[in-house]
């Protein structure tokens, strides 16, 4: 996996190459957050396209345990790109979406300028 890390608003910033591999459920995962937590970064940008099969489908149990495992970990991910086509199916997706992007561990953006701006509002790292 081809990775950027960038230093935004104070914040180190690991912003996974979208043309990566997508990444596997468990081991995947475990592996970036493995990679972030060795950069000592704040932030993971993950891309739409690099997310497992079954993420955006709430019943699958990947979503929740996904973020759950960055949130243990004290990072927090933004996932950026459009989901408009599965937000608009289902309502469980959309409330998901909505109460993450209220917090500050987990953000569904999408833009990397979306997510810049909003992290610009925060004036020191966690």
């Amino acid at each position: 996996m081809s990775n950027d890390i960038r230093l935004l608003h104070g914040f180190r910033v690991l912003v996974c190459d979208p043309d990566s591999k997508q990444l596997a459920a468990a081991s995947g995962i475990d592996d970036l957050i493995s990679h972030a937590l060795s950069e000592a970064v704040d932030w993971v940008v993950l891309p739409i396209a690099l997310l497992p099969d079954g993420f955006l489908t709430l019943r699958s149990g990947i979503a929740g345990a996904t973020i759950q495992k960055f949130v243990n970990y004290r990072l927090r991910v933004a996932i950026i790109g459009w989901i408009d086509d599965p937000l608009a199916a289902s309502k469980a997706l959309q409330n998901f979406v909505l109460e993450a992007n209220y917090g500050t561990d987990c953000w569904f953006l999408d833009t990397m300028e979306e997510f810049e701006a909003r992290l610009s509002a925060f004036s020191t790292p966690a």
